[in-house]
This record gives structure tokens, sequence and C-alpha cells, in this order.
């Protein structure tokens, strides 16, 4: 083992311990940059020699390497080709044999590398894998099917193309044979052990995974070798759904074993072939129907069970969902068994739940919500009970009804020892009430008919929110559930009288209780009517703002250790809400708030763990930067520089914190705060443009122009929105320390990547708009070669709209020293003659392609001093003077509408898949795109104006060569 191997795995190690991980940190950094590191990293997985604790260190280590160095924006590779060619020759052995949390972590880092290459350019892959299979050995197959699992499990959320089905075909043609043939020899394999604990454990495990790639290698289409061998392979998935065997029982009740994993495998099978395939699967359905119905009626309610019944659940769901099918429910007698012997065991609360309830607040919460349980007992069984409601409405209504009646019932008898009871009762009226999506943003927006949502609150529910003891905390959740839930059936002065008694609940003790209480109170705040005008407005609001933000602020802040006060983000999202509502209205509270942000801020840059809590936090500081700032902006500044500074360095220089020099590092203790951080600055500048630049924001300038802050790709937006926020305020600065092109650097580098392009474009216009001419003279001619190459060589779409944007952004610039003939001139010190071609069949055809308002009005203005003022076009180009009148009289048949103030903030969805992943933009402090002309509100007239003025300036020149539909359309009847 060589001693660099060894410095490596000690530095893993070191990263593993709280006390030296920053160190060790900054040291990887330094390790990477060497020739192999992956390899390095490969090796110490491999050796058994090291604890496992650092073996799996490093694998998580090369996966995020791998994420981050394996090919750039353009597909290509970032490492040498023999590394590359290196780990695809090591790492599926490698994966086979090493335990199986290490395998998760070589397991991702495989599919990264196959979306990248597989299969065009790993086409050995599935041929590898297929020549691994064994007849005998589960602990090789197991390695084989996780291996095979992470590559083809990408395919399920992927949108139907040639080039996938292309790739499904090739596996299928290689891998389809040996994997129904490895599906039959783990049948035989687990009969053969069936008395062997060890063994049978073993085989049950590749039994779960096949039954994964079952679903894999189906999720698109029904392969022809499955549907050739349809009734074989049913047999067995419907002989291992009714299959037991003790040596499988889990002794831990709230822990889940292979045959419960197996069956909740073969449910999903189920479910994707009911939706899907169901001509071809229609047939064997019924024995499936039988055995899922006799699961859910003898099954107990152990936790451990939870996952198979909530999957059995859904497979009943999407049976109902079929008119055919679902009419073996379409009698009362049946119902009402339903409801008895299916909904309601898996509906009503169980001691796991108040156990949950008590010891883990946070996590009942996050299952409860709607929408985020859908493995949950009650999610599973209120879903399939509204696709019976769906297809027989009244039926079911009139059923669900008795047992309600009868809750209830039970409830009045003893309100203190019954409180179980109203909790049933309360859930199936939900049940039954809401039909169609429930939108994160409305909540339950269609009901059903044959019931009164407002009534049963107020005959059943309401008390439970007045009461002020007495009440069981889960009758509290529920009365605010509901009220959350059924948000858009009340009117908006039923909610001015409910809305009191859920601030009220903030103060409640139970952890929950005020957490679903800020949860409704938030949602209550974004809710609007059918108008789109919210139902509680800044005046509203506005008395309640101080008390309801402390009172939030306490909550929060309640615990200091930085994973507990980012533990609840719907605590924080609320602070976000109230802020955004009352607008300018806080800037008399804004001591207090600024106060508690900014101590948030620096106890959790200690160590994030809640994305979406810091997200809600930014998003917070944002709406305080938007609202208060115009009127206070540098009492924020002062605030929040240390802060944010904090967040950004690595040490600072000096015993000032307003110290010039701050010293950035990959290793500062919160990266994933960097982009947030670098739009609030850029928002806080945002908010006074007029003013110098101060000494906190000269002194970002060196750092944020270095190439490693460039490196990562959620920076770069927000990188991007602060320079631009900083040059048109510090441009004398810049040039004085000959920081022009540095900054230029940068724009060369972003305008190589598809990615970054659009964004390398918005940093020049910027750098353009704030120097003068002079002082870029030696660039244009530069960045214009690297725009022609690009056009010429790997010419998108989005590059070539970006580029007509940024010719008419220079050719309207007349007056500050610009113009077409300041373009034509730089064009043709590149490449004579190559302004014509450019002209013609970029610049004029992809003008009629703008589609932003600013970027057809900046088309506009520039077409029209092309016509009025450019020596070269009536001098060198009246072909295209006239192609010029052309494609502006085109673009004013639908001229750009004048810029609309719309204060709308849309929500985040924080539940999709990218969320957290690379940039996130604060959308509470989003920049504002501003109008170069303002004076030019209706583009038509002016065009007109301007053409006549210029024809008198130039002795006619203007106009002569006008065609006459031009004159027609713009200049008569034009006053000046």
């Amino acid at each position: 083992m060589t001693a660099n191997l060894r410095a490596v795995a000690q530095l893993l190690e070191a990263s593993l311990d709280p006390r030296t991980n920053k160190q060790a940190e900054i040291a990887l950094v330094q390790e990477k940059q060497k020739a192999a590191f992956s390899l390095s990293l490969l090796q110490i997985v491999a050796a058994d020699s090291f604890p496992y604790t650092t073996r799996l260190a490093s694998a998580l280590y090369f996966k995020n390497f791998i994420k981050i160095s394996w090919t750039d924006e353009e597909g290509n590779y970032k490492l040498p080709q023999n590394e590359v060619v290196a780990i695809k020759q090591e790492l599926i052995g490698l994966m086979i044999a090493v335990p199986p949390g290490i395998q998760a972590q070589l397991g991702d880092a495989i599919s990264v590398i196959a979306d990248s290459d597989f299969w065009q350019r790993w086409d050995t892959l599935v041929d590898d894998l297929v020549s691994r299979l064994t007849a005998d050995n589960p602990v090789v197959n197991n390695g084989v099917l996780q291996v095979a699992h992470s590559i083809f499990r990408r395919w399920k959320p992927l949108f139907r193309s040639d080039d996938l089905y292309t790739e499904i075909n090739h596996v299928l043609g290689k891998f389809g044979s040996p994997f129904l043939s490895l599906l039959e020899n783990t049948d035989r394999m687990i009969d053969q052990s069936k008395d062997d604990k060890a063994a049978l454990q073993q085989n049950f495990s590749t039994l779960n995974l096949i039954v994964k790639l079952f679903y894999d290698l189906s999720s698109q289409d029904l392969p022809p070798i499955f549907e050739d061998n349809l009734r074989g392979i049913t047999s067995l998935l419907h002989k291992y759904l009714t299959y037991d065997n003790s040596l499988l029982h889990s002794d831990d009740e709230s822990e889940s074993g292979p045959l419960e994993f197996v069956k909740a495998g073969i449910f999903e099978v189920l479910v994707l072939y009911v939706q899907k395939y169901e001509d071809a699967f229609g047939p064997v359905l019924a024995q499936f129907i039988d055995s899922s119905w006799n699961l859910l009626t003898n099954i107990g309610p152990e936790t451990k069970y939870d996952i198979m019944v909530s999957k059995a659940l859904q497979f009943l769901t999407a049976v109902a969902h079929i008119q055919q099918h679902a009419q073996g429910f379409n009698d009362q007698n049946t119902l009402s068994q339903v409801v008895e012997k299916v909904i309601l065991p898996n509906l009503s609360l169980r001691e796991s739940d108040l156990e949950l309830f008590e010891d883990e607040p946070i996590e009942f919460i996050r299952r409860d919500l709607e929408g985020s349980d859908s493995d949950t007992r009650r999610r599973a069984a209120t879903d399939f009970l509204r696709q019976l409601m769906e297809q027989f409405e009244k039926l079911v209504t009139e059923v669900v009804f008795r047992y309600i009646d009868h809750y209830l019932s039970e409830y009045s008898k003893d309100t203190g020892s019954n409180w179980k009871s109203k909790d049933t009762a309360v859930y199936l009226f939900s049940s039954i009430a809401a039909k169609g999506v429930t939108t994160a943003s409305q909540g339950v927006k269609s009901t059903n008919s044959f019931v009164d949502i407002v009534d049963f609150f107020q005959k059943n529910i309401a008390d439970d929110l007045i009461s002020d003891s007495g009440v069981e905390s889960i009758l509290k959740v529920d009365a605010i559930k509901y009220l959350y839930t059924f948000r858009s059936q009340m009117t908006k002065q039923q909610w001015h009288e409910a809305f009191p008694l859920l601030v009220k609940h903030l103060a409640s003790p139970s952890y929950v209780v005020y957490t679903y209480a800020a949860i409704a109170v938030e949602r209550i705040l974004y809710l609007t009517n059918e108008a789109h005008e919210p139902v509680f407005s800044k005046s509203d609001v506005l008395p309640l703002a101080k008390e309801l933000l402390e009172h939030l602020f306490l909550l929060i802040e309640r615990e200091s250790a930085p994973e507990k006060i980012q533990e609840n983000e719907f605590l924080m999202k609320c602070v976000m809400r109230v802020l955004i509502v009352v607008k300018d209205g806080v800037v008399p509270l804004t001591d207090s708030v600024l106060a508690h942000l900014i101590n948030i801020t620096q106890i959790i840059s200690k160590n994030p763990s809640n994305p979406r809590f810091y997200y809600y936090h930014f998003e917070a500081l944002g709406a305080l930067i938007r609202f208060a700032a115009p009127a206070q902006p540098e009492k924020l500044e002062t605030a929040l520089y240390v802060p944010f500074a904090g967040v950004l360095q690595n040490d600072v220089q000096g015993k000032s914190s307003r110290s010039k020099e701050l010293q950035y590092s990959h290793a500062n203790r919160a990266p994933e705060f960097m982009p947030y951080v670098f739009q609030l600055f850029a928002a806080l500048l945002e908010a006074r443009p007029s003013a110098p630049l101060s000494e906190y924001y000269t002194s970002l300038i060196p750092p944020i122009i270095m190439p490693s802050l460039w490196e990562s790709k959620g920076n770069v937006p927000a990188l991007v929105r602060l320079l631009s926020s900083i040059i048109p305020r510090g441009a004398t600065n810049i040039a004085k320390d000959n920081q022009i092109e540095p900054i230029l650097g940068i724009f060369q580098k972003l305008v190589s990547t598809k990615a970054h392009e659009a964004y390398a474009f918005d940093l020049l216009e910027n750098v353009i708009a704030s120097f003068p001419p002079s002082a870029l003279e030696a660039y244009y001619v530069p960045m214009l070669q690297i725009m022609f190459t690009r056009l010429s060589s790997s010419k998108t779409e989005v590059f070539a709209l970006r580029f007509v944007r940024f010719y008419h952004f220079m050719s309207a610039g007349d007056d500050s020293g610009l113009g077409a003939d300041y373009f034509i001139n730089a064009a043709e010190q590149v490449q004579t003659g190559i302004f014509t071609q450019l002209y013609l069949s970029i610049i004029l055809p992809e003008t009629q392609k703008l589609a932003r308002p600013l970027d057809r009005k900046t088309a506009v203005v520039s077409l029209t001093k092309t016509l009025a003022d450019s020596a070269a076009f009536v001098d060198r180009y009246k072909k295209g003077w006239t192609f010029t009148c052309e494609a502006l009289l085109k673009l004013l048949e639908n001229p750009p509408l004048p810029l609309t103030t719309d204060d709308t903030i849309p929500d985040q969805d924080v539940d999709d898949l990218s969320f957290g992943v690379g940039f996130t933009q604060l959308n509470t402090c989003k920049k504002v795109p501003r109008d170069p002309w303002p004076e030019i509100n209706d583009v038509k007239p002016w065009v007109g104006r301007y053409l006549r003025a210029a024809d008198q300036k130039h002795n006619g020149r203007a106009c002569a060569p006008a065609p006459m539909i031009l004159k027609r359309n713009l200049l008569i009847d034009v006053p000046l």
C-alpha cells in the first residue's frame, strides 16, 4: 500500500471527526487535483484492511467526486481517458464485492456514469453484468442486480423517446432471458432453502431485487419477452404474494423484513400493470384481487406491515379506478364490508401513531400532511375510499355516513375516553368530502355534492378550536387540519372569524398543534379568491404581525442547537409568508425581525441540515430586504454584511469585520448557503442602484472574480446577479483596479458551456452598459471572435437568441457611443464581410423569435435606430436597409406591451426532486427586469416620430429608401 493511499485514507477518517473535519476537507480538495485520485478512492473502498467507516467515507467521496468531475455540460470527459476506462473496468466488480452500505454509494456513482455513458459509451456493461450472474450464488447475484437496478431505475420518470427505447431494447436483448432464468433459479433456491434461515434470507434478498428490476424493465412499456411469459411470471408473483415462512418473520414489530419488502414490491408491480397493461394483465387479475383482500383482512396493526398494507391498498385503488373492475364494489353490503374490514382498521389511530405524535412530532406531521404520506396506512386507505367514492358517490356517502354517525355517537357518550372515535369520524368525513386533486395553493377545490363542509365543521369541529381546555391535542390537530384542507370552501367572512382561532393555537404547548397552526396560517395567508385577490390583505394582517412574528421566532429559537433550530421548516415558512403579506408594513419591525434572522443565520451556518428550513429562512430575509431595504438600505447593509460574510469566508484577514480582503475556501462553513447569500447581497445593492459602492461590497469584488468560486454550478446564476449589481456602482474602482479583464474572463468561461451561456450574456451586457466603449475597445474583437466561433461550431437555440439580443442591445446603444455601425466595425475586424452573413442568416430571422417584451422592445429600438442613424446601412448595405424595414414592420404587427407590475411571489415546490440541487432562486427578492427605455411606452408611434425626426436631421436620408408600406404604416398621420 502506497504512502499516498494511506494519507488519503487518514484524511477521510479525519473528515468524520468534527474536531478535524474542516482541515481534512481542505486537504482533500488539494488531493483531488492529483492524477488518478478517483482510483485511489476505489482502492480504499476495496481494501479490507481499512475500517468500514473509512471505506464508506471513501465510497461517498467517490460518488460526490464523480457527480462533479465525470463530464462537462457538453458531455465531454473531464478526467483523463485512461482513468475513465479504469473506473469502468473496476467499478462493477468492486460493487459486487463490497458490503450493502457501500454498495448503495457506488450504485449512485454508477447511476451518474450511466446517465452520461450508457449505453453507447458503455456498451459492454450489460454483457459484463450477465456474465457475472450465477445459478446458485445469491451474494454475487445480489451485487449484479443492485448494479442493474441503479442503472435501469433511471427510466421510470423519463419521457418516451426513440433514444430511450433504443437503450431499453439494447438491455432487453441481452438481459431479458438471463433475467427470467434467474427468476426461475431463485424460486428453486427458495424452495430448497426453506429450512435454512440464512440462505432463505439471502435468496429473498435476490427475489426482492428481481421484483424491483421487473418493475424497472416494465416501467416504460411491456417488454415482449415478459408478455410472452406473462402467465408463468404472474404465477410466481402470486406465489410469493401469498408466501409465508416463519424464518422470514421479523421479531421487531416496527421493522419490515424481507417478506414484507418482497410483497410490497409485488404490489407496486401490480399497480403498474393494472394502470398500463390491463389488456394483457386483466385475465389474471382476479386472483390478485382476492389475495390482496385476504391479506388486508387478516393482517395485524404492527408497524412492520405498514409498507405492505399501503401498497396493497394502492393496488385496490388502481383496480377501483377501472370501471369494469370497480363494479365488484357496487353494492351496499360489499361496501360496508370494505369500510369495516379494510378502511377502518387502517384509518383508525394506533398506539404506534400516538407514540410518534409524542416522541417524534415533526415526523408525525410530515407523514400526516396531505400528499406527503402516500406510504402510510391512513393515506392509502383514504385514497382507496376516495376512489370508490368517485365511482359511486351517493352509495359510498350513505354507507360511510352510518359509520361517521356511529363514531360521533360513541364520542358523545364519553368525550374524555372516546376521543379516538371522534378522530375516526372526522377523518372519515374528510375522506369522502374531498374530490379530485388537492392543490398546494388552494387545498380541496371540489367537494362531494352530498355533504356540507361548513355545516359539519360548525356542528362537530368548531368547539374543539374554541375550547381552551378539555380537548385532546389530536382533536385540536384534526380541527386545524380540517380548516387547512377545506380552506377554499370557506368565505372571506368565515375566514375572518376562524383565523384568530388558528393564531391562538400557536401558543399551544403541543408541538404538533402549534406546528399545524403555523402550517394553516401560512396557507391561508397565501389563499386567493376566484379573482386572484388575497383573502387576507396587508391591512388585515398588519395589526397582528408583530405579535405573530415574535411568537414564531420564539418557537423556532426555543432550543439553541443548529439541528433543533432548523428542524421545523413549517414555522420558518410561516415567518416568510407573514413578511410577504405585510410588505413594507415590516419597516417599523425591521430591528426585531433582523435580529432574529441574523441570529438564526449564524447558528445554522455551523451545521446546515434541513434544506427546506434554510430555503424558507433565506426567502424570509429576501422578503425583508425587498420591503425594508428601500427605506433603510444602510441599516440592512451594515447589519447583514457580517453574518453573510461569515457564511462566505474561511478567514478574515485582520481584526476588523470590514476588512477589504476576504479569503474564501471550498471548505467554508456552509457552502449550501453561498448561492442564497450572493442573491441577497445583490438584492441589497439593487435596493439603491444609484448610491456609491460601499467598502463592504468593494471588498467582495476580488474574491468573487476568482475562478474557484465559479466552479460550482449552483453559484453561477447568483454570482452573475451579484457581479451585475456591483459593476454599475463600482465601475470606476473596477477599471482603476484592472478588474475588467478578469470579469470578461468569466464571460469567456461561461459562454463556452450550454448551461451557462445565457448568464454569460447577462454579465457581458451589464459590463458594456457600465463602461464607456473606450474602456472596452481592446476586448470587442476577441469577444466577438468567441461568439462567432460558437455560432459556427456549436450554436444552440438559446445562444442564437441571446446573441441576437446582444446585437440589438449594442445597436440600440448609440446614445452611449455604441450603435449598429460600432458593432459592424468590430465584426468586420474579426472577418471581412462577416456582418452580411450574420445579419441575413441569424440576426433578422432570429429577431422574430424573441419572446420577452423587453427583448422585443430592444429589437424595435435597435432596428429603428439602424434605419434612422446607420451610415453603413445607407452606404454599404442598401438591400439590408430594406430587409430591416420588413423585419421592423413584422415586429410591430405584435408590438411589445409595456411592463406590468406583478407583486405575486410564486411558491417554490420544495417537494420537487430537483429542489436543492444546484441553484435555487429566491422568489421574494427576484431581480426586477429593468427597462432601458422607460420613456417609450407605445413603440409604434415612437418609431414613426423617431424616423420623421431623423429624416429631418439627415436631410431626407432616413426615409428616402423607405418602402411605401413603411411610410404608410408609420409616418403618415403620426404627429411629431
